[in-house]
């Protein structure tokens, strides 16, 4: 009898055992069977040009052109995908490699946004978004960064019967002195100002069903220099 008894043990004492090493809810495993250490995380960190910066490390080539290191933090990916665009025109630079850091040419006293896709295992991530200034040659004043659309965003539908929108956004300049915004506002596809020399960061607007509206910020410096959001559109159902 102890030894059925004993056999019964070691039954159960087995079976739990063996369940609980295959219960992955207690251990995180990721859905491929592995452990915490075998999670691969591709989110990366962007490091160099810095957010909302003037870059005045380039090697200048021409009077009008640079050459830009980008940097950021290694993590195990396969490959890593860097965009660069350059905010006064719209223009698009893309490049890959498998190193942290990739030289780019750029237009100088220009504002620009980067970002980094990393690849691994077939799974893509992308990091924050950067804007930063790539300095020129006498350039005393530069102009803000255009306003980062915060709400409502591209193609964004209000229910019926809405009648009021705030719109939203954000504002940087390497000289830090924005000194106001003008906002544009309508059923135009370039729609008229609505506000102006406004100090905020957000204002209100009256709408009515089965439109569609246009809007879009215009931020100003201390020097007169001006910066555009471009067009942004949404509608109300």
């Amino acid at each position: 009898m102890k030894k059925v008894i004993t056999i019964l043990c070691l039954f159960f004492l087995i079976f739990g055992c063996s369940k609980s090493s295959n219960d992955g809810g207690d251990l995180g495993e990721n859905p491929d069977g592995e452990g915490n250490q075998g999670i691969n995380r591709i989110g990366v960190k962007l490091y160099f040009p810095q957010e909302n910066m003037l870059c005045n490390l380039g090697e200048d080539i021409t009077p009008t052109h640079s050459t830009v290191y980008f940097e950021w933090e290694a993590n195990g990916s396969d490959n890593y995908k860097i965009t660069v665009e350059n905010l006064s025109n719209g223009n698009i630079i893309q490049d890959e490699t498998v190193a942290d850091i990739i030289p780019v040419i750029l237009d100088r006293a220009t504002p620009y946004s980067w970002y980094i896709e990393s690849v691994s295992s077939s799974k893509t991530e992308k990091s924050e978004v950067w804007q930063f200034y790539n300095a020129g040659p006498g350039v005393q004043s530069y102009a803000p960064f255009p306003a980062v659309i915060e709400a409502p965003l591209m193609a964004t539908s209000f229910p019926s019967g809405t009648t009021t929108v705030t719109l939203k956004w954000t504002g940087n300049d390497v000289d830090d002195d924005i000194v106001g915004y003008d906002v544009h506002f309508g059923t135009a596809e370039n729609p008229n100002a609505h506000s102006s020399d406004i100090t905020t960061t957000e204002v209100s607007v009256s709408v009515f069903s089965g439109t569609i509206y246009y809007w879009k910020v215009i931020t100003k410096d201390s020097f007169g220099n001006t910066s555009d959001s471009g067009i942004f559109q949404f509608k109300v159902l």
